[in-house]
């Protein structure tokens, strides 16, 4: 069946201070409606401006992912919260804060993933509008060292390659091969930072409300002189001996989660990364050596790929009026129930015809195909195709009952993405050339949502059945 979008079933409230601001939040995520996406509303301001979790309203990414709008609504650390939101699955969530930074908490998703899980998830009746990979993406920042790669894939995967080049980290790896697995495999792996680099965070003024308890931090370095150490208690609110006793490691003896827990925490920021594209991603990423830039540059590039996809697939009126119903297609056609696979025609022209067929579950091919995981078999997509096709040729001939079409060639054949129950299959057939000695050449497309589904270029014949043939088959159906 056709996933639904979900939200969340009641509102939940979570206080803390942002990370970098220092500031004291209180945050509550709300249900939202359907095709709402993730919307942040800084209650604080004036006006209550609005900012949705999108790409294009990125407006920095130091150390976090910050988002804006042109109504002054800023939110800083967005990445932890997305990364939850999404990794459970939710759809659409309202987002209200009285400060400028999500709470960093412990530096994980796990408390805003508690959450969710306390107040529960409900199914919604819009479906799941999923931006399905069809094809290779690559992206590459030369200056940091990333590399990242989108590939099709059923499901949503991610694998990821972290390397510090220090001895205390090294090399890691981590990889989720669906998002079921986040709850439990990433949800509360922690962000992490080199003690090295939190002195200069320090120096910046970027990490105002930090703490070594909500981050892990290690120590890889004691090349630090007395004044670092105590700007360093001092910003921390520690005793100087505890630093000065600090050595090779992580910092207060601060236990992991994983082995690997770093790569894990960074697989965790792409998900809430790539959360702003607006949809639910199906697809494998990797990513190497990747931060906040990279992960924000990457979902620009997917995003801008969606924006090509919509501007590019026709916009079908599914409530204008039909130009043939289906009287006048089996008027047409030879075809009968089971097999008569479209049920109108909504737009017609010299050269092309756009046909619909509603999906239902009281398809006779679903007893079989498959029984509790019910998919339109591709070949009966191919031959709607070719029955929209037919009617086509039919319309433009006097006498339709005395011809029939029969497929002689298919080529160029994609799936692109399942066909459910639920769904509504549009078909555009265009003519490739004129009619010739009795033979068509159409290219077909196949879409749901005005996401293509599969396509092909098909190949047929018209020929002349004797009156008697047809009354015949009329009379058997």
């Amino acid at each position: 069946m056709a996933e639904k979008q979900k939200t969340l079933k009641s509102s939940f409230t979570i206080e803390g201070v942002g990370l970098h601001t220092g500031k004291h939040t209180k945050m509550t995520v709300h249900p939202a409606p359907e095709d709402h996406w993730y919307v942040f509303k800084r209650t604080d301001l004036d006006g209550q401006p609005t900012v949705k979790a999108d790409a294009d309203n990125v407006i920095h990414t130091r150390r976090g992912t910050t988002l804006g709008s042109s109504n002054g609504a800023e939110v800083h650390t967005t990445e932890h919260l997305l990364a939850a939101l999404y990794g459970m699955g939710i759809d659409n969530a309202m987002i209200e804060l009285d400060g400028p930074e999500v709470p960093i908490l412990d530096g994980s998703s796990k408390m805003y993933v508690d959450a969710i899980e306390s107040v529960g998830i409900v199914d919604q009746q819009a479906i799941k509008d999923f931006f399905v990979l069809k094809e290779n993406i690559t992206f590459e920042d030369p200056e940091r060292e990333v590399e990242m790669l989108a590939v099709p894939s059923p499901d949503y995967r991610i694998t990821v390659m972290v390397d510090y080049r220090s001895p205390l980290l090294g090399t890691q790896h981590a990889s989720m091969y669906k998002l079921s697995e986040f709850k439990d495999e990433f949800s509360r792996c922690r962000t992490f930072v080199f003690l090295r680099e939190l002195m200069q965070l320090v120096n910046a003024g970027l990490v105002k409300g930090g703490d070594v308890d909500n981050a892990i931090v290690m120590v890889d370095t004691l090349d630090f002189s007395d004044e670092e150490i105590e700007r360093l208690a001092a910003a921390f609110g520690r005793d100087r001996s505890e630093l000065q006793s600090v050595g090779i490691g992580i910092l207060n003896n601060v236990k992991l989660n994983f082995q690997n827990e770093p790569a894990r925490h960074k697989l965790l920021d792409i998900v809430g990364d790539l959360a702003l594209v607006g949809k639910p991603i199906q697809g494998h990423i990797l990513a190497a050596r990747p931060g906040h830039t990279t992960n924000v540059a990457f979902a620009k590039i997917l995003k801008d790929l969606i924006k090509k996809e919509q501007r590019s697939a026709p916009q079908f009126d599914l409530n204008a009026d039909s130009i043939f119903g289906i009287t006048e297609i089996s008027d047409m056609l030879p075809h009968r129930y089971p097999f008569l696979l479209v049920d109108k025609i909504i737009e017609i022209g010299e050269d092309h015809v756009v046909g619909v067929k509603n999906v239902t579950m009281n398809e006779e091919f679903f007893q079989g195909h498959f029984p509790g995981n019910p998919v339109m078999p591709g070949v009966l997509q191919i031959e709607a195709m070719a029955q929209t096709g037919g009617i086509l040729i039919m319309s433009q001939i006097e006498d339709p009952w005395n011809y029939e079409t029969l497929f002689v060639k298919i080529d160029k054949v994609k799936f692109k993405r399942k066909v459910v129950p639920g769904d509504t299959l549009v078909f555009k057939l265009s003519l490739l050339g004129p009619v010739r000695r009795g033979m068509v050449n159409m290219k077909g497309e196949a879409y749901v949502r005005n996401q293509m589904v599969s396509e092909g270029e098909l190949m047929a014949q018209i020929i002349k059945v004797r009156n008697d043939e047809r009354v015949k088959s009329e009379h058997s159906s």
